[in-house]
């Protein structure tokens, strides 16, 4: 199979900038979103509503949840590209197993999410395993905590929730670099036509030559999307969201404890372990198709109907650096899934390519409000289905040489075979009716409530494609809140919820190599208040999430079984503030502390202390400072503080706090006669050393180190 796959020609970027002529594009009569791109501007940083924590947009205020919005101007002040990026703003978030190169994953109240369930776009599940494009993104919508009553099968830390920008009159280039010679351009147009103005359309398209930190972690990424808006009628809008994106790029594997107990030092974040020539890049396609039809029936009632389907392709083709069987000191464990204290490591050679992940989703809803009895009601019933696949290749993971991680890696032959064919090893089928009612006693007084029936049908397969799990059960997840506010811009709310999530898959060292477990619920208590004041929006959240603990459990004979025995309770503080401090001065900041606890997992030495990777504090700011002595200049800054964290399940070994601090400047100036945006980021200034990530990954510790200095240039041109 080629390492290169043909790229998007960039002569479609040029194509559509030649048809972004005032004549070609005019703006709407109508408006069909319920929020402008203007009104994002004008809110800045502080986020009005969402619509992750529901089955609509609702107002934050309303909302009786933690949920975090990541608005348009934040994404463009920070020029993102990756998740990571966007969520680092959110001191509830941590990465867990989120190397370079490859697709990312997160801890949210120190839960990780599941890439099978637990990311959407405009409210329809997509395949995670992938790096979602941001180009044609409005906002981003983070809601922590349990989510049942939304999506059915989910995690318990949170769901994220992308919501893509609808048509508008905008014509713009935005071309950016960096110091390693990144090449970037990406053209965003929209408009209008037909006789009454009633269709939209918006594209994007973007190319980048990525050009990473890290040696030898190059790649290239061509992205297109296309959003169409129908207003049929005034009763009736149809709306169509496509976008494929083609990403390949050689990642980067994490470090392992020296000896199983000690961190590595003096460790150079540009270094790539296990480098050979002869690994390719990672190569993820991605196609997220959707569409949406609603009707207004009446004033008081709206029906929808949405349809989806997320299709990713993995092929991966790389030299990977774990364990050391191959170093003396490691002759006498069973399983050396660690470095040797010396350093050493064992070079692999592991291929998995046509790894397929597909999601098709359907969904029919009606929402109404009325009064009945007195009482003030908004509802909303509905039903789903959704189906998840997944096609893999048998393992193939060859041992081929050694390296060191304080030398370079010697050259060393690919291993002589070829994997063998894909087989189906998960059908899972997920069925849903639900139904949410908010009440409103008084003005002071509300409550929701609400629960999902789901029938999950699930069906795991071996490697050979045989039968291994049949499941099939009923699960009713409910959710309730009492919503009380003393005054129009404060609320104060506490809420139950249940949640169901799918099984973990087992590590291939373990007996029962594999295997994918049966899904598991857990339980969320939460108690939070808001308050919008001024120009300014504060929250805070006191919460208690459980859930079963899965784990490889050691068992005293140098074997490994994997598990779902014990618990894990989260207990934790959220406190939130966006929005304008002053008339030059805006913010987004946030603050979390967790206590992780994991008791009667059967193994002691894992019980009654702080879990792997979930550090008890974490804060972060974002501001930005409007200079009234230079229209346009404004001066941008970031923050994150990260207190220690474990970095095995023992809870032996820590790796360190770490603060680090951003600085930046935003212009907006006319040349040539078009509005300009330049931009200028350095992260990380004073180039401090850390650990990011001392995550897992089907059961295998990992480190990651945090980036060093880097800098990004982007000019932004609106014609």
């Amino acid at each position: 199979m080629n390492s290169h796959r043909p790229c998007l020609p960039l002569s479609l970027l040029s194509l559509g900038l030649a048809l972004s002529t005032p004549a070609a594009l005019a703006a709407p009569n109508v408006t069909l979103a319920p929020l402008t791109i203007a009104d994002e501007y004008r809110d800045g940083y502080q986020p009005r509503q969402a619509s992750v924590a529901g089955f609509a947009p609702a107002p934050l205020l309303d909302t009786p949840a933690s949920v975090s919005v990541f608005t348009e101007q934040l994404l463009q002040d920070r020029q993102v590209r990756l998740l990571s990026e966007v969520l680092q703003s959110d001191a509830s978030v941590g990465e867990s197993y989120a190397p370079v190169g490859y697709y990312e994953n997160f801890m949210v109240r120190g839960f990780s999410l599941d890439a099978a369930n637990s990311y959407k776009i405009n409210g329809q599940t997509i395949a995670g395993e992938q790096n979602v494009a941001l180009e044609n993104k409005q906002q981003v919508e983070l809601l922590k905590g349990l989510s049942g009553l939304q999506s059915g099968v989910s995690e318990p830390g949170g769901l994220i929730n992308y919501v893509t920008k609808r048509p508008d009159d905008v014509r713009s280039v935005t071309v950016s670099s960096n110091e390693q010679g990144e090449r970037y351009i990406a053209t965003d147009l929209g408009g209008w036509f037909g006789s009454e103005r009633q269709f939209g359309l918006r594209a994007n398209l973007a190319h980048e030559d990525i050009r990473s930190y890290v040696d030898h972690a190059d790649g290239q990424r061509d992205f297109a999307s296309l959003a169409f808006d129908w207003q049929i009628n005034p009763d009736a809008l149809l709306q169509l969201d496509v976008e494929y994106q083609q990403r390949e790029q050689r990642s980067v594997p994490g470090y392992q404890l020296l000896g199983g107990n000690s961190l590595p030092h003096d460790v150079d974040p540009k270094d790539r372990l296990a480098y050979q020539r002869w690994a390719k890049p990672v190569q993820i396609d991605s196609l997220n198709l959707g569409g949406r039809f609603e009707y207004r029936f009446s004033e008081a009632w709206t029906g929808s109907l949405s349809a989806s389907r997320s299709r990713v392709v993995i092929d991966d083709y790389s030299s990977f650096a774990w364990g050391c069987y191959g170093a003396a000191s490691c002759a006498g464990s069973a399983v050396p899934n660690h470095f040797s204290p010396e350093g050493d490591y064992d070079v692999y050679d592991f291929r998995s390519p046509d790894d397929t992940r597909r999601i098709d989703e359907a969904q029919a809803s009606l929402n109404g409000h009325f009064t009945a009895l007195g009482l003030s009601h908004e509802l909303t019933v509905g039903s789903s289905a959704q189906r998840r696949t997944l096609d893999q290749r048998p393992t193939f993971n060859q041992w081929v040489g050694s390296g060191n991680i304080y030398q370079p890696t010697p050259a060393v032959e690919p291993f002589d075979g070829t994997p063998g064919r894909s087989t189906r090893r998960l059908d899972s089928r997920q069925y849903g009716v639900f139904a949410s009612d908010r009440i409103s006693f008084n003005e002071q007084w509300q409550t929701v409530l609400g629960a999902r029936v789901v029938r999950l049908d699930e069906k795991t397969f071996s490697e050979q494609g045989e039968p291994r799990r049949h499941t099939q059960q009923y699960e009713l997840l409910p959710n309730a809140a009492l919503i009380y506010k003393p005054r129009p811009d404060t609320s104060l709310y506490v809420s139950y919820s249940k949640g169901l999530s799918a099984g973990g898959t087992s590590p291939w060292f373990a007996s029962n190599a594999a295997e994918i477990l049966a899904p598991t619920t857990s339980h969320q208590l939460e108690l939070g208040i808001k308050r919008d004041w001024q120009r300014m929006s504060f929250g805070a959240a006191l919460f208690q999430l459980r859930q079963a603990y899965q784990y490889a459990r050691p068992e005293g004979d140098g074997s490994f079984t994997y598990v779902q025995q014990g618990e894990q309770k989260n207990i934790g503080l959220e406190l939130s503030a966006s929005g304008w401090l002053t008339s030059q001065l805006q913010i987004n900041a946030s603050a979390a502390a967790i206590r992780a606890r994991v008791e009667g997992s059967g193994t002691d030495a894992y019980d009654d202390h702080q879990a792997l990777n979930v550090p008890n504090l974490r804060a972060a700011l974002q501001a930005d400072y409007s200079i009234a002595e230079v229209p346009g200049l404004a001066l941008l800054a970031g923050a994150r503080y990260s207190a220690s964290k474990h970095a095995n399940y023992a809870g032996t070994v820590e790796v360190g706090s770490y603060a680090v601090f951003d600085v930046g400047s935003r212009y907006r100036t006319r040349i040539g006669g078009y509005d300009t945006v330049l931009h200028l980021m350095v992260d990380n200034v004073f180039d401090r050393t850390y650990w990011r990530d001392a995550g897992e990954y089907l059961g295998d510790g990992y480190l990651f180190p945090g980036a060093p200095r880097t800098a990004r240039m982007a000019a932004t041109v609106s014609f």
